[in-house]
């Protein structure tokens, strides 16, 4: 499907009243470009390592809209929407309020990517797509399949493979995790497509338990468990942060893990540092990972301080 796609060229003073006069007319759905400066509250929001750098603000905003190119005439519209833009003059600076039009395309977006993932290994595990034919000589390998939907875990990202390597080492290593004795219960902590649950559970967990702030996650994770035959009742997954969700932190339960494992960001993997005993039995493992080079000295200070923390505890 293609769109027909119009940008209005305003100010960032003028941006709000453009939206409504644009929903008045029945256009939903707009898109604002400009390069106002993120407040430390946004940026606190979006858990995100650092920001691209934006030239400075000039007070100039880009206000677009979408039409289907259905052979439909909008001619009229167009013409509503520079009069509304004029009489939006009388109230409020609207710039050069010039239209621009271009065409794009809808693309398949959420399936799209699909053609870059495909079967690969971790060591001896197989970590294949649920699309992908599995081959004569693979099926009596170790195999975990996965589809992550909308959320992030195809395990081909460096920092998941990291993650993967140590629980292969403290759980698969570990002499002291075998069938006849005790087997370790894990904690993952932002848990996307529930991968690094499927591979603890797999490798011999007796049980995971899972959080991450999306809903999509849930859905991604519950149906993995299935695709991989893994019962649901071992794993328990919640919604919610549980660096500041009390009620959550209860859920979840104190001193309950051999294993808590974070693949993150460094802003969320410092928080973590600080009550990650809480949840942790004496002697067990915290891995994280997705940490950006440059915060890598943050992040190993934070985990300094909770380990003496927990000695003066």
């Amino acid at each position: 499907m293609k769109w027909n796609k119009y940008t209005i060229e305003t100010t960032t003073a003028a941006e709000d009243y453009m939206s409504a006069m644009l929903a008045d007319l029945g256009i939903e759905g707009v898109e604002i470009e400009d390069n106002i400066p993120l407040s430390k509250e946004d940026q606190a929001d979006m858990f995100i390592d650092f920001l691209p750098e934006l030239p400075p603000d000039d007070g100039v905003s880009h206000v677009s809209f979408y039409l289907e190119d259905n052979g439909e005439d909008y001619t009229e519209l167009l013409k509503q929407v520079k009069i509304a833009l004029e009489d939006l003059r009388k109230i409020v600076d609207v710039g050069s309020g010039v239209i621009t039009s271009d065409q794009t395309e809808d693309l398949d977006w959420i399936n799209n990517w699909k053609k870059f993932f495909s079967s690969f290994y971790i060591e001896d595990i197989l970590i294949k797509p649920t699309w992908e034919e599995l081959k004569e000589e693979d099926k009596d390998k170790f195999l975990i399949e996965i589809d992550p939907g909308v959320s992030f875990g195809t395990g081909k990202h460096e920092t998941t493979q990291l993650c993967i390597r140590q629980l292969l080492k403290y759980i698969r290593g570990n002499a002291e995790y075998t069938p006849e004795n005790k087997t370790p219960k894990v904690l993952d902590v932002g848990c996307g497509s529930g991968i690094l649950s499927i591979v603890a559970l797999k490798l011999g967990a007796s049980e995971v338990v899972g959080t991450d702030l999306d809903p999509d996650c849930m859905t991604s994770t519950h149906e993995n468990f299935e695709v991989n035959h893994l019962d649901r009742r071992l794993g328990t997954f919640y919604v919610g942060n549980l660096i500041d969700d009390v009620e959550l932190q209860e859920k979840v339960g104190t001193e309950e893990y051999d294993i808590v494992v974070a693949n993150i960001l460094a802003d969320v993997i410092i928080p973590i540092a600080g009550i990650v005993d809480r949840f942790l039995k004496p002697g067990g493992v915290f891995i994280s990972s997705g940490i950006i080079y440059m915060k890598e000295e943050e992040v190993t200070l934070s985990l300094q301080v909770s380990l003496i923390s927990r000695k003066i505890r």
